[in-house]
């Protein structure tokens, strides 16, 4: 597997997982709370594996803790939609759903792959992503079908986001496919699917927003105040 694909999957999931615990003892409910953490764990616990075996690949002597921590915005190969700020929760949840309706049928398709430690991670993220997408889905129907404030916000968010997840299906989920998961659910949230229009990128080439910055600078700075530490 190509060291490149691998820190896209890995980073997609590393900073998924970084703006997800952002929401620890900050969700609507004590019980999203314990859900939105679980889920962040699942993230990280495939970017760890990912990351792993992207710095073997690579051959450069770099472990999990070293792509993580030491490498700056312009090395990360995140899609852009991961690392926007949470916004309301609305927007997280939009974010959650449109992430995860590209996760779930890339994970199912490199399950199969002739690479068989890649398959082997992916058969493990498949199951978490099934999850993180029924949560989603679930969340933005009952958002969208709520309230006329939760369905103005959960509205808001699904425009807000549009835009970015053309990035995600510019490999090997279509766009086609992508829809047919994400508009079924937009439907019974009696939400109106955005048109396509504008659509940044650039993240797979290193080229980001402001925001990875601030984030990779929380995210980082343990580790590099305290280089080679053990605990």
């Amino acid at each position: 597997m190509n060291v490149d694909r691998l820190l896209e999957l890995g980073d997609d999931a590393l900073i998924a997982a970084q703006r997800l615990a952002e929401w620890h003892a900050s969700s609507p409910e004590m019980e999203e709370d314990v859900a939105l953490a679980n889920i962040a764990l699942d993230q990280l616990g495939a970017a760890r594996l990912l990351l792993t075996y992207a710095g073997e690949v690579e051959g450069r002597g770099r472990d999990e803790d070293a792509l993580a921590f030491l490498r700056d915005d312009r090395e990360f190969r995140n899609c852009l939609l991961v690392e926007l700020p949470n916004g309301d929760f609305a927007v997280t949840m939009a974010k959650l759903l449109f992430l995860s309706a590209y996760q779930l049928p890339l994970y199912t398709r490199l399950a199969s792959h002739e690479d068989q430690r890649l398959a082997a991670i992916a058969g493990k993220a498949r199951k978490e992503s099934a999850y993180h997408l029924d949560h989603s889905a679930q969340w933005t129907i009952r958002l969208g079908d709520g309230t006329e404030e939760s369905h103005r916000r959960m509205q808001d968010a699904v425009d807000e986001l549009w835009p970015y997840t053309h990035e995600l299906t510019a490999g090997e989920v279509s766009r086609a496919e992508w829809l047919s998961t994400v508009e079924p659910v937009l439907a019974e949230a009696t939400l109106t699917r955005p048109a396509d229009g504008w659509a940044p990128g650039g993240g797979r080439a290193g080229v980001h927003t402001e925001h990875l910055s601030y984030l990779l600078a929380e995210m980082q700075v343990l580790h590099r105040a305290h280089p080679g530490a053990r605990w």
